[in-house]
């Protein structure tokens, strides 16, 4: 009996079922990675009450996560991208899961750093991978709007963490909502090690001969080769520092606003996170219509992926603005779900952009960048910044400083996309194949 024949569709590595089976792996892994990331922002008042911290002190549970990544985050990126994506997707998972339930057992503040420590070096290679993965996967004009579904999974891990780590620790103390939040990533990670991949893409560049004419052959890529990848093109790299003025703002909300609502309306815990969560699950329209907008654009603008998360950091800086300066209320929640909302929209085409300008097999390694910049720059520092703010004056005035960064990255998004065409012609085009 004759085999059947796999019907692959142009652009796809895979059938068009696994394919998909291979991405909901990839969106369950993500939030449950946020899941375990951010559960600590909902459990603040019980450490603080158990512990006598300071807010700088809670900012620094967040950002341990932070810091481990930017340490790991190349060396790890690079094993990505040149020997197995799902292999590392799943070894990494594993390993932030386990550190996710140790934090169950910790006893001071010490021992509860240094597990969320081990959760940053387990997540380390996670975006790298699992970006290089959906770009693999898909055809690129459809690179955005995927990278957009699949980043939804960010707010939804993060609304989940917050919901489910307040409850849990109203009814049966805050350390074991560590415990149960770990124990879905261990099951998602195994998976991984059962899943197929692409090739590894060889480093090879068009070669040139005399008089810059180019050689039908291609060359093996030089390290100088490799870092004129990253360093040649305006457009990537106000990509990256706009990715990190703009996650700034966003870690910042999801560890502070929680604290925020119940300090100035007097809020239960419970209560407080699960208000919370709801401006964080805006995001998950925000971010898929953010790639759907994207990719319909770059139709007719070929620089789409870049100018729009300028357009998009202009309106969340306004309602931002309105949300913690002008309204309070009822009236200033409406602002903060539309907030929530259009913060997120510049990720899938931001994080598309970073693919679409370097060599297929670096994709990781670009990605890695991004996530290097924006988390020793941005995400590890709003949490603090923010902290020693509130702890100069109060909560209320330092989250009125969150606008002033989405203009910064509208700036840098901007003023990239004046340079796109230019860089983007430059790279070069590798065909993938898939590995069985």
């Amino acid at each position: 009996m004759m085999k059947k024949q796999r019907v692959v569709p142009p652009g796809y590595l895979f059938p068009k079922k696994y394919t998909n089976y291979f991405f909901s792996l990839l969106f369950l892994l993500y939030m449950f990675d946020y899941v375990d990331r951010m559960v600590v922002t909902s459990l603040f008042p019980f450490i603080k009450d158990d512990w006598g911290l300071t807010d700088t002190q809670l900012g620094t549970l967040v950002s341990a996560v932070y810091w481990s990544i930017v340490v790991l985050v190349f060396p790890i990126s690079w094993v990505v991208d040149r020997w197995s994506r799902r292999r590392t997707i799943g070894i990494m998972a594993g390993l932030w899961s386990l550190a996710t339930a140790a934090a169950a057992l910790t006893k001071n503040f010490g021992q509860l750093f240094g597990t969320r420590s081990l959760v940053g070096i387990g997540e380390a290679g996670y975006a790298p991978g699992g970006t290089a993965m959906i770009a693999g996967l898909y055809p690129k004009e459809k690179r955005s709007w995927m990278m957009g579904l699949w980043n939804a999974a960010i707010p939804l891990g993060s609304a989940i963490g917050v919901a489910v780590g307040g409850i849990i620790a109203t009814h049966w103390g805050w350390q074991n909502a560590f415990g149960v939040v770990a124990l879905p990533g261990l099951i998602v990670a195994a998976l991984f090690f059962f899943s197929k991949d692409y090739k590894t893409v060889k480093l090879l560049k068009s070669g040139t001969g005399e008089r810059g004419v180019k050689l039908k052959d291609k060359v093996k890529m030089s390290n100088l080769d490799i870092v004129k990848e990253f360093v040649t093109k305006p457009s990537l790299i106000m990509t990256y520092f706009g990715f990190t003025a703009t996650v700034f703002v966003t870690t910042s909300l999801l560890t502070w606003l929680p604290s925020y609502f119940e300090r100035v309306y007097d809020m239960e815990a419970q209560a407080a996170g699960t208000k919370a969560s709801l401006v964080m699950l805006l995001a998950i329209v925000g971010a898929p219509l953010g790639g759907f907008l994207a990719d319909k654009w770059r139709k007719t603008r070929i620089n789409a992926r870049v100018l729009f998360p300028g357009l998009t950091s202009i309106l969340a800086a306004l309602f931002c603005f309105l949300a913690f300066t002008v309204f309070q209320g009822q009236v200033q929640y409406i602002f903060l779900l539309l907030f929530g909302m259009t913060v997120t929209m510049f990720v899938p085409a931001a994080g598309a952009a970073t693919q679409d300008l370097v060599h297929p097999g670096l994709r990781a390694t670009s990605y890695a960048i991004a996530v290097v910049v924006q988390n020793l720059i941005g995400s590890s520092m709003g949490p603090i910044v923010i902290g020693g703010i509130s702890d100069k004056t109060d909560l209320p005035t330092a989250m009125s400083f969150l606008p002033l960064f989405l203009v910064l990255a509208a700036i840098l998004f901007i003023v990239g996309s004046f340079f796109f065409r230019k860089d983007i012609s430059k790279v070069e085009e590798v065909p993938l194949e898939a590995l069985e």
